[in-house]
């Protein structure tokens, strides 16, 4: 064999070597980017899962809520529907691409279908505010009425009825803010990581002095309360709060100032706060935040 035939024959060798080493590293590259590729569709339907069981969660805290039997009947059928795409969802392998974009789809209409659910429930709930705030000045001229009434029959009786009214105590200067983490006014729920509320016992000489504890009450916009773990006695009923706070009152204008520190996640929406002292509803508030 000459040196020409040699020579030839070693570039072959080469060649094919080369060849074949770049064959195997386009391989190996391939294999490790479908690995990835599977990785990431498999965090992805996570997040699909996860985001369908919050939905369908969502739909058992409204429907603990609403009173509207038509309104309840449509929230229980999405909620069905919800839980049937989630374990849709859950049969359906990672790489099944075309499924996968479906019920993608599908996850964006349920998400428009709660946000619609969110604005009824929070209009209805400004409904009943207004309808609330009708029936208590009803009942306040009502109670006006009876007291004129008792007055003619009794002069002590409306003695002592007026007494009781002029003892009230009565918050005023009400202000409800968001406060985000560095404590500065929020107007988003994503940033609002503490409510405070500020307002002033209002001067009343007639009232007893001593100890007072208020309890403040922050109503989420579908009407549930954002809960501090405790209730108290109003109306032969007992009612959660969200605050409470004890104060010295000695019949002199008191500013009182109280938190609460966010520990679940919040809707957007009006936030009313109610007031109680003594048994008594003494001043409310509210507050909107945008999504």
């Amino acid at each position: 064999m000459n040196k020409k035939t040699l020579y030839a024959l070693v570039a072959v060798v080469v060649v094919l070597l080369a060849g074949m080493a770049y064959l195997i590293f386009s391989l190996n590259k391939s294999n490790e980017e479908n690995k990835q590729m599977l990785e990431l569709a498999e965090m992805d339907k996570r997040e699909m899962e996860n985001e369908y069981e919050h939905f369908a969660q969502q739909y058992n805290e409204m429907k603990t809520q609403v009173t509207n039997d038509s309104l309840m009947a449509q929230l229980e059928r999405e909620q069905q529907r919800t839980q049937e795409l989630l374990e849709e969802l859950r049969r359906t392998k990672s790489n099944d691409a075309a499924e996968i974009t479906r019920l993608k789809k599908e996850l964006s209409t349920m998400r428009e279908v709660l946000k619609s659910f969110v604005a009824e429930i929070d209009s209805l709930n400004r409904l009943n505010t207004q309808l609330m705030g009708e029936n208590e000045d009803l009942r306040q001229q009502q109670a006006v009425q009876a007291q004129q009434i008792s007055s003619l029959s009794s002069e002590k009786a409306s003695l002592s009825d007026k007494v009781a009214i002029a003892s009230q105590l009565d918050a005023t200067g009400i202000r409800v803010l968001g406060l985000n983490k560095r404590g500065k006014d929020a107007k988003k729920t994503k940033d609002v990581k503490k409510f405070q509320v500020s307002f002033s016992i209002a001067r009343n000489v007639t009232a007893a002095s001593g100890n007072k504890t208020i309890y403040v009450r922050i109503l989420k916009p579908t009407g549930e309360v954002l809960n501090g773990g405790g209730s108290f006695d109003y109306e032969n009923r007992r009612l959660e709060y969200s605050i409470r706070k004890d104060i010295e009152y000695n019949g002199e204008e008191t500013p009182v100032t109280v938190y609460w520190d966010v520990t679940e996640m919040l809707v957007a929406g009006q936030y009313r706060v109610q007031i109680f002292a003594d048994g008594k509803n003494i001043g409310g508030g509210a507050i909107s935040f945008e999504k």
